[in-house]
């Protein structure tokens, strides 16, 4: 022992620590069956929510304001009469913009001509069968700015639910099949994660364009489709 080198002994050490127990315990060398699979359902949507709001041009910035205010007080309060609470109408953009003069090519100079002042409120409706007669309404009481119509479940919780439910029974189908087909049996589970998505119709833009003054713009809400993904790794025997 004498003769052995700091060196030596530092590497008869390290081999000993790679054979113990404690390191033989240590190592996963676990046979695992790793699933993957999505659980979906599907439900008409129950809600939307409206960008609309009002643009207004003038040669000074407060004749634009004034004007402005002006239609989207007209705006709001046919919302409100329409039944469209408070809490669902929130301000999403207000902005004032000088207007430049043009010259005959197009090219902006550095003389203002006017003022641009707009104003936007996001709207949730919660009867989507009052939605065209809404977006009608505010059209013809000044909203010249009407953005993307989305819609949503306004309480998905159960439909998840029921989505986990699918993915867990489908996972678990997959698993005893590949279990079976391979010859081996399934242990216990070793760990479970999952991913939500949901898929909406696309945004769409309201159809303004009425054949008729009375006649509601016409919405179709569709369906949509909540979906879970569920990770499941087995040990097998």
């Amino acid at each position: 022992m004498k003769n052995m080198t700091y060196s030596t002994l530092l590497f008869l050490a390290i081999s000993l620590l790679a054979l113990s127990p404690a390191h033989a315990i240590s190592k996963d060398d676990r046979r695992t069956l790793a699933i993957s699979a999505t659980g979906t359902v599907k439900a008409p949507a129950d809600i939307a929510h409206i960008s609309t709001g009002v643009v207004s041009e003038a040669k000074t910035a407060r004749a634009a304001l004034d004007a402005n205010t002006a239609a989207m007080a007209g705006v709001v309060g046919e919302l409100k009469s329409q039944g469209i609470e408070p809490k669902d109408i929130q301000t999403s953009n207000f902005a004032v913009f000088p207007r430049y003069q043009r010259n005959k090519d197009g090219v902006t100079q550095s003389v203002i001509i006017g003022y641009r002042v707009t104003n936007s409120v996001t709207i949730t409706v919660r009867d989507l069968k009052s939605l065209g007669g809404i977006l009608d309404s505010v059209v013809t009481l000044g909203s010249n700015k009407i953005g993307g119509i989305t819609f949503a479940i306004d309480d998905p919780t159960k439909l998840r639910d029921e989505a986990r439910k699918r993915a867990t029974a489908d996972a678990l189908r997959k698993a005893k099949l590949y279990a079976e087909s391979a010859g081996v049996g399934l242990g216990e589970i070793l760990s479970i994660n999952e991913n939500v998505m949901s898929r909406p119709p696309r945004p769409m833009m309201a159809r303004m364009a009425m054949e008729a003054k009375s006649a509601d713009v016409p919405i179709e809400s569709g369906e949509l489709s909540i979906e879970v993904q569920v990770n499941i790794v087995w040990q097998i025997e």
